[in-house]
């Protein structure tokens, strides 16, 4: 067996940009999550009213998620990162300036921009992620997610150590926006176009040498043209590739391991308040477990993945996720149940990520199939943990995340669903250079 493609320095400033924008996204979705109190003292709201205000994040980003694959497949992934890019830097300010103008709805405007752009540039960078890994023949999206959660802790760890100090909210918020846009711009620079691309844009004059070259190669390695006709575009195009069981198999485990993360960063510091009586910087602390947890597993996946393969992994995870729900909901030892949220934190670490892999998988529709799993992901991700906040109006918190120790417990039991498909069904066996490899050529 040949050995993996030797990265070129086209492909590694590829890979770079894709980490560096992921965690740039990780500290300002924290920072923004660290400054949430300050934001509502300086709006003078209840905290009912505060949570109208964010309400606007949810409606962005299921917006920009819903609007990515459209996009990309339109324009290309490096279209719908700068224009993600964009938003995630307009609604910071935006943000920042409502709260320094004390204006409900000017941080409500700002956080709909903000979840619009995060949206848009996580699905595309999913689509990304998957052709750089498609060239080098090894696992890249566990790394890159585990940047976003890099990010989150040391986006964590300022916000903590700024309000510490009463610094401003708004220069705050400023600051980061300057920062992700710097990013940004090094990023849709190095990023090649066309990655996802079906067909060219022939309207567009300024690429359309470029873009013709990278909707051929792209639409080699996503299979746009798979068995000699076009998919089709809109929603017919989107839901065309949930007839593969297989996919569906693969949806049902995103949305499983997505939700198990989405609830702990929803729910793991009130759960750990109103549920097991400690304080609310324990519960803080606690989540910071959760939140190191989760980068240590996205980090160190990598090998596993290599030798166990993604079934067998994923398997794995959902089982370590499920023992630590199971320690948290039914442990009466507020220490034991702290500690637990580490196995949580590292069983659902790899669970969105490889999902997304495997998706990806093959030459066949690749980038509409990781479209269609990544917004199953994020549909889950964000509005899944939210209904527990129902359930447990009746039946308490600790019951509620019961849930999530089901759907864990079946995503095991589908685990063999990521395993790698026959190479006869329209597959490249997982050895074989796929036509995506020559994609770093495209910038």
């Amino acid at each position: 067996m040949k050995n993996p493609p030797v990265m070129d320095a086209t492909t590694r400033r590829w890979r770079a940009a894709l980490f560096l924008f992921m965690l740039a996204t990780g500290v300002s979705m924290a920072s923004w999550v660290a400054r949430t109190p300050a934001v509502r003292d300086a709006l003078d709201v209840t905290t009912g009213s505060m949570g109208l205000v964010l309400f606007g994040l949810s409606v962005g980003s299921m917006a920009g998620v819903l609007a990515s694959g459209g996009l990309v497949r339109g324009r290309g992934g490096r279209r719908a990162i700068a224009i993600g890019a964009g938003l995630l830097v307009a609604g910071l300010l935006v943000i920042a300036g409502g709260a320094a103008l004390e204006v409900s709805a000017g941080v409500f405007c700002g956080l709909a921009l903000f979840g619009a752009g995060m949206g848009l540039a996580e699905v595309a960078f999913n689509i990304e992620g998957a052709a750089v890994e498609r060239t080098l023949g090894r696992p890249v999206l566990p790394v890159l997610h585990g940047c976003f959660s890099l990010g989150t802790v040391v986006g964590a760890l300022l916000g903590m150590g700024l309000t510490a100090v009463r610094f401003p909210v708004g220069w705050h918020l400023a600051v980061i926006a300057v920062a992700v846009a710097a990013a940004g711009v090094w990023t849709v620079r190095a990023v090649p176009a066309g990655t996802g691309q079906e067909k060219a844009d022939p309207g567009d004059p300024a690429d359309s040498d470029a873009a013709s070259d990278a909707a051929s190669d792209a639409a080699s390695a996503a299979g746009s043209e798979g068995g000699g006709g076009r998919h089709p575009d809109g929603i017919r195009g989107q839901l065309a590739v949930w007839r593969d069981r297989r996919l569906v198999m693969i949806g049902l485990i995103v949305l499983a391991m997505a939700f198990a993360e989405g609830s702990a960063n929803d729910w793991l510091p009130l759960l750990m308040v109103d549920g097991h009586g400690t304080s609310a910087t324990a519960g803080s602390l606690t989540f910071m477990l959760f939140a190191v947890a989760m980068t240590t597993g996205r980090f160190t996946g990598g090998p596993l993945l290599v030798r166990y393969g993604p079934a067998a992994v994923v398997r794995a995870s959902a089982l370590v996720a499920a023992a630590g729900v199971a320690l948290v909901v039914f442990s009466d030892n507020a220490l034991l149940a702290g500690a637990a949220v580490v196995l949580w934190g590292l069983g659902a670490s790899l669970g969105f990520p490889v999902t997304i892999s495997a998706a990806g998988e093959g030459v066949r529709n690749a980038s509409a199939r990781v479209a269609a799993v990544s917004t199953a992901g994020y549909a889950a991700f964000l509005v899944g943990p939210p209904s527990l906040g129902f359930l447990a109006d009746h039946v308490g918190l600790r019951n509620a995340m019961l849930v999530v120790l089901v759907l864990l417990g079946g995503a095991a039991l589908i685990a063999r669903a990521l395993r790698t498909p026959p190479s006869g069904a329209g597959e490249e066996p997982p050895g074989t250079p796929a036509p995506g490899a020559r994609q770093s050529d495209l910038v």
